[in-house]
Parts: structure tokens; C-alpha cells; sequence
């Protein structure tokens, strides 16, 4: 990504008048004005022209090369960037960016990007002098784009700034394909990438400890920036510890002695926050209140007794980028236990698996399950009649329905804490920093998908993308 100077504009002299702001327009808004005036422009010629482009723009702000810059509105919400379809003079050209979304995002054009904008920020891109031509718009964020916040912005002599670009892109319903079944073919493609594909690399396995002479249990965990393979062929810069996303598992029984040493490769101060972990107050990974942060090249230990059962997380808490951009991993505490009235329908006393899955929606991760975005998810495997624990896990800015098709799951505990009674539920909404801990009983063989219900977080023009993976069930 470029840097992009985001210092405010200077004041404007009293020779030369402010630029103006213009504006998104509609494709339809003032088409008969529009119309007449270019039929003035093309008759008076060049010169005319130029007052045309002054009057529309307000008469100031020329570039050194006696452009005029054009600066056009851009809004960006879950998922879509307004307008997606643009059309403006050649010239200087600044787009005014402003996140109105509840989650973090970008706008990239042309090579340029602004940065991650959070909920109510803007920011100026200036894309410098662009030709007449075709440049494509996007968010960067992955699984952003394949969510629908991609674009157009046409750079056309004589255009009317912020004009839509008048293409009936609305009624596109084969999103570029030529046919129904070009398009089909090649969603089935790419689901077919799920099960033909190497993943490469997965994170969240079990740290094994070292254990001192009194019985301690020290784990070392390494923070530092890693390439990360979040689908097939992109990998970006993630925040990981040792190396992966999520972290490897931290997991102890009750009254275990624990140490955690914590060594920041980063090149930024952190530190851990034991999310749902009940430790001392000088443990608990919020500088300056309980400790200093952990400056880049340094060392810190975190001890703590584990007192009772527990769902947790581990994960930065200096600076919410850290957590987004894959610092997190799961912490347990001895066992969840099967409610009694779960065994009586037939569920295992001890399930035949277990399975940590932390939702991710923001930073370079985007929307991800345990830090990987489909084709490139885990593909989970079981047999009928087994009973699997899944512990969800929300470390993004956004709530995630989570589906698995076809068993029913009950819910046994909240954030750790297990229910008096279970709870059925074949979708478990789980908001950030929520744990939900959920049995489901395998019934049926087959291929059942697993994914984040709100669709726009799982399916796209292309197929299936993003917080999906599968159950294979065999008999």
C-alpha cells in the first residue's frame, strides 16, 4: 500500500478562490443540463472550454499545469463503494473518502490507496494527473472486493465531475459473464479449489509447554510480522504469534502454574490481554494502567495460577491493528463437560474432537475463519454418529451468524461459563470478543458447508469465498 498525506488541505489565498467539493451525482441528475452545456463547449471550442471547467469547479485551485482538480465524494459501507461508478474531467483528480461502515476499510485506485479508514474517518487520495481512461476502484481489506466494494472511475474529456458513467450496471445479473452457465462454471471451480488445493500452513495447534522443576508450565510465544497465505496465492503481512494465525493454542487444567513469556519482534510496543482469563491485576496486559508496553526487542513474563474452567483468548490490547491484522489466539482451561440432558439424546460424554474458530472481519485478515479465507480454509472431517465441540471466537468488528448445515447445535456455555440448560441453535450469532461453546452431533454423510450467515461475508459474483469451510461427514 503508498502512503498516503493525509494532512488537511491549506487555506486558500485571497488571489485564488477554494477548491470546491463536489458532490456524488446520479446517473440521471441534470442529464439535459449536462447535455446542453457540451453542446456549448463543442460549438465555442477550446476556450470556451476552459470557463465551462471554471464555472462548473468554482474558478480555483489550478495546478501547476493550469488543470483544474477535480475533487469528488466517495463514501464506503459493508459492502459497497458510492458511487461504484464514477466519471471525471482529466486532470488532477482527488477523491474524498469517508468510511460511513462500521468496520474498517481502504479505497485503492490506480496504485494509490488511502489507509485503513475506521468508522467516521475520511481522508483525501490524491491520485495526481490522470488520463483519459479506465481505472478500477477497490477495497484491498480481504474479502472486501469479493463482498461488492469494488468500482469504476472513468476519466472522459469534457466529463461533468462525479458523473456516473451512465453504463446500466444495475442490471448486470451475470456480473460480467457471458452466459448462466459461463458463470456457473466457474463458481464451481473455485469451490472445487476447496478440496483440490494445498491449504499450505495452518494456525491454532496446541502449544506444548516446557515444564519447570515446581510443575510450572512456561510457554514462550514470539510476536512479529509474518507473510501469511490468507487464500491461494495471497499472502500478506499479518501480526502473528510464532509465526501463525490464529497463535498455537495456549491450554492448561485447573491449578496449573502458568508462565507465558512474551517476546515482541514487532515493530511496535505490545503486550497480551488474557481475555476471559481470570488473573492478577498486574497480569492483565493493559499499559500503562497494569504494566508498561512491552517496547520492540524486549521481554515479558505473565504468570498466573488457572483457577477454574475457562473459553479465553489471548490477543494485543495496544492498539486495536494488532488484533485485526492476525495477533489473537485461543487460551482453555481444563474441559467444557456434556450436559447430562445432551448425553441422554445420544451425545458422547467426551466429544470426538474439539475445534477452536475465530472469526475474523477487518485488517489485513478481512473475513476469515481461523485466519484463512476460502478456498484456502480447513476442510473438517468426522463420522457419523460423532459428537464435535466448537469453540467460536469473535476477534473482528462485526457480529457473525454462524451456520453449519445440517446438525443442530446446542449451546452449553457463554464466554466459558457453562448455560444451566442447553440451547438449541442451528445459526450462533457471535459479537466481537463474544466465545460461544456449541455440540454438534453428526447425522449424515456428506459435504455439509460451514459458514458466516450474513451471505455477503460467504458468497460473491464468483462463488463462495471468504468465512466458509465444509464439514465432510463419512459414514
Amino acid at each position: 500500500m503508498l502512503p498516503v498525506d493525509d494532512a488537511p488541505a491549506s487555506e486558500p489565498s485571497d488571489e485564488a478562490a477554494p477548491t470546491p467539493v463536489l458532490p456524488a451525482r446520479t446517473v440521471n441528475q441534470d442529464t439535459t443540463s449536462v447535455l446542453n452545456w457540451v453542446a456549448v463547449v463543442v460549438a465555442v471550442g477550446a476556450l470556451v472550454l476552459g470557463f465551462f471547467a471554471l464555472g462548473r469547479n468554482g474558478g480555483g485551485g489550478a495546478s501547476a499545469a493550469g488543470a483544474e482538480r477535480t475533487i469528488v465524494e466517495v463514501t464506503l459501507t459493508e459492502f459497497a463503494i458510492e458511487p461504484n461508478h464514477l466519471m471525471v474531467p482529466p486532470g488532477p483528480v482527488t477523491l474524498r473518502v469517508t468510511n460511513q461502515g462500521a468496520i474498517a476499510h481502504n479505497l485503492v485506485v490506480d496504485g494509490k490507496s488511502t489507509r485503513d479508514l475506521n468508522a467516521g474517518e475520511t481522508q483525501d487520495l490524491d491520485l495526481g494527473t490522470l488520463s483519459v481512461g479506465e481505472y478500477k476502484m477497490w477495497c484491498e481489506i480481504a474479502g472486501h472486493e469479493a463482498s461488492g466494494m469494488t468500482g469504476t472511475l472513468m476519466v472522459v474529456a469534457g466529463a461533468a465531475p462525479g458523473e456516473g458513467d451512465g453504463g446500466d450496471h444495475g442490471d448486470d445479473h451475470l456480473h460480467g459473464y457471458a452466459t448462466w452457465q459461463e458463470m456457473q462454471t466457474a463458481m464451481d471451480a473455485r469451490a472445487m479449489r476447496f478440496v483440490e488445493e494445498d491449504k499450505g500452513t495452518f494456525g491454532g495447534q496446541r502449544l506444548e509447554p516446557e515444564v519447570l522443576a515446581d510443575g510450572t508450565k512456561r510457554f514462550t510465544v514470539t510476536a512479529a510480522i509474518t507473510d501469511w497465505e490468507i487464500e491461494p496465492g495471497k499472502v500478506v503481512q499479518a501480526w502473528t504469534y510464532n509465526g501463525v494465525v490464529p497463535g498455537p493454542e495456549i491450554h492448561v487444567e485447573v491449578g496449573d502454574r502458568v508462565q507465558v513469556l512474551l517476546k515482541n519482534e514487532l515493530p511496535q510496543a505490545t503486550v497480551i490481554h488474557w481475555h476471559g482469563i481470570d488473573v492478577p491485576n498486574v497480569m492483565d496486559g493493559v499499559p500503562p494502567f497494569t504494566q508498561d508496553a512491552v517496547a520492540p526487542g524486549d521481554e515479558f513474563l505473565y504468570e498466573f495460577t488457572a483457577k477454574s474452567p475457562a473459553v479465553g483468548i489471548y490477543h494485543g490490547h495496544n492498539g486495536a491493528d494488532q488484533v485485526l491484522n492476525g495477533l489473537f489466539a485461543a487460551v482453555t482451561i481444563g474441559e467444557m463437560p456434556t450436559p447430562d440432558v445432551l448425553v441422554e439424546r445420544g451425545f458422547a460424554e467426551t466429544p470426538s474432537q474439539s475445534i477452536n474458530m475465530v472469526l475474523n472481519d477487518a485488517g489485513v485478515i478481512g473475513l476469515t475463519l481461523n485466519g484463512k479465507s476460502f478456498p484456502a480454509t480447513e476442510a473438517y472431517t468426522g463420522k457419523v454418529g460423532d459428537t464435535i465441540l466448537v469453540n467460536y471466537y469473535n476477534e473482528g468488528l462485526m457480529p457473525h451468524p454462524m451456520h453449519l448445515h445440517q446438525p443442530l447445535g446446542w449451546i452449553i456455555a457463554k464466554d466459558g461459563e457453562p448455560l444451566l440448560q442447553p440451547i438449541p441453535g442451528d445459526t450462533i450469532n457471535v459479537a466481537p470478543g463474544e466465545r460461544y461453546t456449541v455440540l454438534y452431533k453428526l447425522t449424515e454423510p456428506g459435504v455439509w458447508a460451514w459458514h458466516c450467515h450474513i451471505l455477503t461475508h460467504a458468497e460473491g459474483p464468483d462463488g463462495m469465498f471468504g468465512m466458509v469451510t465444509a464439514f465432510i461427514v463419512s459414514e
